[in-house]
C-alpha cells in the first residue's frame, strides 16, 4: 500500500522553496522607453512587420548564421521629417535557461549603432558589462565574430555568444529585408 503525502506539507515545501528560490529576473527598459533611446523623443517611430518568405529567411539564416525564431520581424523605423535615422530591432532569447533582451540600433546604411539590454533574466553575473557592447559597434556582419577581435567574457560566454548572435541575425535582416527597399 502506498502511502500518500500529506497536500499541506506539499504546500508548504513549495511556498518554502519559492521564497528561498533566487529571483534574477531584472528589467532595465520598456519597449517606450527602449524606443526613446533609439531614436530620441521627438523622433516619429513605426512599426513594420515583416514576413520573410522562406527563401529570404534562408539567406538570413545563412547570412547570420543563427536560425530565425519567427516568420514574424517586427523592425522599429525612426523618422525626424521625412528623413530615415534608423531601424531597431528589440530581440529577446534565450541564453542559458533564461530570456535576454535586446535592442539593436542600426543607422541607415546597415552598421550597429547602439546594443542596449532591456531585460536579463539569467544570473547578473552572467551579463555582459554595457562597455562590451560597444565592440560590436560599427562592424560588418563578418567582422561580428569572435574571430575578428571581439573578445568574450569568462563567466559570462554564452551571453555573449547570444549577443553576438543577435547583432548578426539583425544585420543579416538588414541586408535581406531592408537595404533593398529602403536605399
Amino acid at each position: 500500500m502506498r502511502k500518500r503525502k500529506n497536500p499541506f506539507l506539499v504546500i508548504i515545501a513549495l511556498i518554502l522553496a519559492l521564497i528561498n528560490f533566487p529571483s534574477f529576473a531584472k528589467v532595465f527598459y520598456s519597449k517606450e522607453e527602449a524606443l526613446k533611446l533609439a531614436f530620441a523623443d521627438n523622433a516619429q517611430v513605426e512599426m513594420l512587420s515583416l514576413f520573410p518568405s522562406d527563401e529570404q529567411s534562408q539567406q538570413i539564416e545563412q547570412l547570420a548564421k543563427v536560425k530565425l525564431d519567427s516568420k514574424l520581424i517586427s523592425v522599429f523605423v525612426g523618422r525626424k521629417q521625412d528623413s530615415i535615422l534608423g531601424y531597431a530591432i528589440i530581440d529577446s532569447h534565450t541564453v542559458r535557461s533564461q530570456t535576454e533582451t535586446l535592442l539593436l540600433v542600426l543607422d541607415v546604411q546597415g552598421r550597429l549603432k547602439n546594443v542596449t539590454t532591456l531585460a536579463f533574466n539569467e544570473p547578473p553575473e552572467y551579463q555582459p558589462p554595457e562597455r562590451w557592447y560597444t565592440q560590436l559597434l560599427n562592424r560588418t556582419l563578418e567582422q561580428l565574430s569572435f574571430d575578428q577581435d571581439v573578445q568574450g567574457i569568462a563567466g559570462a560566454t554564452l551571453s555573449t555568444r547570444a549577443a553576438l548572435s543577435s547583432a548578426r541575425k539583425v544585420e543579416a535582416i538588414f541586408q535581406i529585408l531592408l537595404k533593398p527597399t529602403h536605399n
